[in-house]
């Protein structure tokens, strides 16, 4: 049934060969063609500026009241290229295989080859819309380092890489916009896909100010829709992000593949009581600088300063002398997890580690300030003066960020983080074209499951978003789209589009009709609650069985004892917040079906049944070398299907960054 469609011949040819042979649209017939597109972040933005530059009559939708709100504008701290430009031994296989690595073998090889092959032509393109990476003296483009690599390939622009490369993708969707090649439909949220003989057709969606339901057709849809981390209720994600197009897409067919894979980041502000509603991320980047540790002795109430070099515990340097502090995201937010719970966390809750910038402050830029100015044998002070106007340059909005939230100065202590939930490897299952299991619906992006595995890189999410957007989907699509060309636009009046509205309307008075006492909110809280506590950093077949059935038990509360205020027909943010909590219920359960499936530890999924000696992931391959997609038969039931995973050039071995 699942059939990867992965072209023949050596890897490294593959995507060279796929095109060579693909099919082609004219550009006349290209004007027939209707194509949706679901959100608008760096995916979406990309996909639908690209397919409109192409001439395919494209209509963009999400739920922001801009595409300028898309959370891809969150992303810190850069874009992974293989360009070599720094000369160290850098090239478009050390990518791939540093991203196979990291995802610990968990995903599909020549979807990986093919990220890493078009990487550095998104460099290309940035530039050419202007994007303002950072830059050396000289004029070149910078990089810096990025955790489980070794080598220098991360572009970023400051603490805002995200923000400056959706700027990118927002220009160029919006001059397709003004040239009418693209019809944006901001503040609608699609709700439910339209399938007419086994083929997406269409769309319906609610406009979120009126609260009217809309029909539209496509000869394809494309959902962009991103990641469902917020399924955690507790999240670095924003509050508006949702699994729901996805959700809708799999209730339609669409296998979902991986769910248990979601990923904890290590450098996130840490949590400060139950007020809170979303988590604060501290860039990845931040690594590339600051030295991580806890003091060596256990529940040590001294101020951090106070404690001497001799006395505090670089653990990560200890334990990964190879790579440091640049381990892998799942690699070091385990490691902090483990020291906090033996008692040598910091701050008030002792749920926390040190991110130190003070030792390269000095010692890296303070000291080449120093040398550049012609300052021999300079006091710390000078050094300390000199080093901080180079890290206000590279990270100083993020330092800003941090006192702002804590009210502490991190140039004068270190910062505190602690792991937080973050990405999802995991989305709906898709071919080596990209479309899922339901012919003509594709998905780019956070939320398919392709390239990443059980674990992403850092600095890679922005770059597979771009990739699938501006030099996957223009290829993949076309071919789809070449048999569909006498397809004249099917009218919205087909009887299709009549019942998956009424299915879409019926649902959402089901929810107004319940009239329960308990807020939408609270309800997705302790939701998040079980996620974490039973399927979060680290998971056990006891605690999924429990999730599994509490997750049961609060779907039927919620479903008898909601509370929506407000009407239908209006705008209603507690209506919209209902209908995606229900589906991060329903998500849940799935992901801790698929944990509990799952009797290994890869990557950022990690069972404690099975840990080596040293507490590192354990992977079981004689058992679990293959994609896990569920294929939703109803409710609480879901079938398994398995892809195999092959390997040709990157073959699995145990991991290890010492």
């Amino acid at each position: 049934m699942l059939d990867s469609k992965i072209p023949a011949g050596p890897l490294e040819n593959k995507w060279n060969d796929y095109k060579g042979h693909v099919k082609l649209v004219n550009p006349a017939n290209k004007r027939k063609l209707e194509v949706i597109v679901i959100g608008t972040g760096l995916a979406g933005a990309s996909a639908a500026a690209s397919l409109g530059e192409l001439g395919y009559r494209v209509k963009a939708f999400c739920f922001q009241d801009s595409p300028r709100r898309a959370h891809s504008i969150a992303a810190q701290g850069g874009i992974n290229a293989a360009k070599n430009y720094q000369n160290d031994g850098d090239s478009v296989f050390r990518l791939f295989y540093d991203t196979i690595k990291g995802g610990d073998y968990r995903s599909r090889e020549a979807n990986t080859h093919r990220l890493a092959e078009v990487s550095a032509n998104i460099i290309d393109q940035c530039v050419a819309q202007g994007v303002p990476f950072a830059r050396e003296y000289s004029g070149l483009l910078n990089n810096r380092s990025f955790g489980g690599v070794q080598v220098k390939r991360t572009f970023y622009a400051a603490g805002q890489t995200g923000q400056q490369l959706l700027i990118g993708a927002y220009q160029a969707l919006e001059r397709q916009i003004a040239l009418g090649n693209v019809t944006m439909h901001a503040r609608h949220e699609m709700l439910d896909i339209v399938i007419i003989d086994g083929q997406a057709r269409g769309i319906i969606c609610r406009n979120l100010v009126t609260g009217e339901l809309e029909r539209h057709f496509g000869h394809a849809v494309l959902l962009c829709s991103g990641g469902y981390g917020n399924v955690f209720y507790l999240s670095t994600n924003a509050m508006g992000s949702n699994v729901t197009a996805a959700w809708k897409a799999h209730k339609k067919g669409a296998f979902f593949a991986n769910p248990c894979f979601t990923q904890i980041h290590p450098t996130c502000i840490p949590v400060t009581g139950d007020h809170q509603s979303k988590l604060t991320l501290m860039s990845e980047s931040l690594r590339n600088d600051g030295r991580i540790w806890v003091p060596k002795k256990q529940n040590d109430t001294r101020k951090a300063n106070d404690i001497p070099e001799e006395e505090r515990d670089y653990y990560l340097e200890r334990r990964y002398p190879a790579y440091g502090n640049l381990v892998p995201r799942d690699v070091a937010s385990r490691a902090a997890k483990e020291r906090c719970d033996a008692g040598y966390g910091v701050g008030t809750t002792k749920q926390a580690v040190y991110l130190d910038f003070r030792y390269n402050l000095i010692n890296k830029y303070g000291r080449a300030e120093a040398s550049k100015h012609g300052i021999e044998n300079p006091d710390e002070a000078t050094l300390v003066r000199l080093g901080k106007e180079v890290v206000k340059e590279e990270y100083g909005n993020l330092f800003d960020m941090y006192e702002k939230i804590t009210g502490e100065n991190p140039y004068e202590v270190p910062m505190r983080i602690y792991p937080a939930v973050h990405y999802t490897m995991g989305g709906l299952w898709v071919d080596y074209e990209l479309m899922t299991s339901v012919k003509g619906l594709y998905a780019l992006g956070e939320c398919n499951f392709s390239d990443h595995g059980a674990n992403r890189l850092g600095a890679s999410a922005l770059m597979q978003g771009l990739a699938d957007g501006y030099f996957v989907i223009p290829y993949t699509l076309g071919n789809y789209l070449a048999n569909e060309i006498s397809v004249k636009p099917i009218p919205t009046t087909h009887e299709a589009f009549e019942v998956a509205e009424n299915a879409v309307r019926e649902r959402i008075s089901s929810l107004m009709r319940i009239k329960g006492k308990q807020s939408v909110e609270s309800f997705h809280k302790r939701l998040g609650k079980i996620m974490w506590e039973k399927c979060g950093m680290s998971r056990n077949a006891k605690g999924l069985n429990e999730a599994i059935e509490e997750i049961r038990a609060l779907k039927k509360e919620f479903w008898s004892n909601v509370k929506i205020p407000g009407e239908i027909n209006e705008m209603n943010p507690e209506l919209d917040k209902a209908n995606r909590v229900a589906d991060f219920i329903e998500l849940g359960e799935l992901t801790c079906i698929d944990a509990l499936e799952r009797a290994e530890s890869c990557g950022g999924h990690f069972r404690e049944e099975s840990q080596t000696a040293e507490g590192e992931a354990l992977r079981h391959d004689d058992r679990f070398l293959h994609v896990a997609a569920w294929e939703y038969k109803g409710e609480h039931s879901w079938n398994l299907n398995k892809e195999a995973l092959e390997f040709e050039l990157a073959k699995p071995t145990q991991r290890n960054y010492k």
